[in-house]
């Protein structure tokens, strides 16, 4: 193993992760429509016409508005101090980075709630959805990745290859409208929940009928989101056996009279597995964090992907930058992790740069 590449690589990741605040910070700094801009405009559309005293509540703190007229100049330097955007940007960043490196991401604009427990709340809905449909993905694409291996160029492998391409094609949310409208209640079927993680009274039901109604709700969004996920992770699995099959080290196994389960699961299994198993962190990462806001949006799941989107909406700075760091740190360890895995399978792998 190499050592010393993994120990560049874990010094890499604090600088890669700060590489990425900074861009997003600049990002965001030069966007139109920040978080203040964002209150005055609710607040004009909200006391448009209607004279009177109104009370302004961000983060804990308050100002008073009379009139109906427009917002004055004292109400927009009172939001400006209450979000802390009378600090140079610099100043912001910095103290920003010092607080996350302590993990502490602040509260969010918009909700009298700390970015931890919006995370935490989220979670759950996330970690179902990624899990499952990794699952999903794995459990379905490795077998028949070998089977495609097995039986190359037959009416099997021509069918199947035309069925992932399909699969493939179609959007996610074209697929989850279609399983909404014909298993959900749409117009023909009734066989699964249109919406939410857990019926409406699943605290009622005892532990089993909670488990039962959990992965009942489960099915659908896990179907939209791991269907199209199947063809790439199929196809690579079957080039990787095909690329093993003819090597010298099979057909010697096989003169030696080893059965074809024996050389395929004890020999080949080992070998082309490494590329699949590296895909891994990437593949979870995009379904975990990314891959799920319009699902999220169509089953009614609020998810991190929805907190995400919606905190870009409303210039959330504390919401983006909180997960951004926070997920993107996880994103890197996952990574150095499938190197260090690639080592653990074949130790053949270092990693070193080779001599020419």
């Amino acid at each position: 193993m190499n050592k010393r590449y993994f120990l560049t690589r874990l010094i890499l990741i604090p600088i890669t992760l700060f590489g990425i605040m900074v861009l997003n910070f600049v990002i965001t700094q030069a966007a139109p429509g920040g978080p203040v801009e964002q209150v005055m405009s609710r607040l004009t559309a909200e006391t448009q016409g209607k004279p009177g005293e109104i009370h302004i509540q961000e983060n804990g703190s308050s100002a008073v508005y009379r009139g109906g007229t427009g917002l004055s100049e004292e109400i927009r330097q009172e939001l400006i101090q209450q979000f802390g955007f009378d600090k140079p940007p610099l100043i912001r960043f910095i103290g920003m980075i010092k607080s996350y490196l302590q993990f502490d991401f602040g509260k969010s604009f918009y909700q009298d709630k700390t970015v931890i427990q919006l995370i935490l709340e989220k979670m759950p809905v996330s970690i179902s959805l990624g899990v499952f449909s990794t699952l999903f993905i794995y459990l379905i694409s490795i077998p028949l990745g070998i089977k495609k291996a097995l039986l190359n160029k037959t009416p099997f492998d021509t069918t199947t290859t035309f069925i992932l391409t399909v699969c493939y094609a179609v959007p996610a949310f074209v697929l989850a409208l279609f399983l909404l409208i014909v298993f959900a209640g749409g117009q023909y079927l009734h066989l699964f929940p249109l919406k939410g993680l857990t019926s409406y009274n699943w605290e009622t039901f005892s532990l089993g009928h909670k488990i039962t109604d959990y992965l009942w709700h489960m099915i659908l969004p896990t179907l939209a989101m791991g269907i199209g996920g199947l063809a790439s992770l199929t196809f690579l699995t079957k080039n990787s056996f095909l690329e093993e099959i003819h090597k010298t080290y099979v057909l010697a196994a096989k003169a030696k009279g080893l059965s074809l389960n024996s050389i395929l699961y004890k020999h080949i299994f080992r070998n082309a597995m490494l590329i699949v198993i590296a895909g891994f962190p990437s593949l979870f990462i995009s379904l975990f964090f990314t891959g799920s806001v319009l699902i999220e949006v169509m089953f009614s799941l609020d998810g991190l992907g929805l907190l995400g989107y919606e905190s870009i909406l409303n210039r959330d700075y504390p919401v983006i930058f909180g997960t951004l760091y926070l997920f993107g740190l996880i994103g890197l360890i996952l990574n150095l992790i499938s190197d260090f895995v690639y080592t653990l399978i074949d130790p053949r792998i270092t990693f070193n740069q080779r001599k020419r």
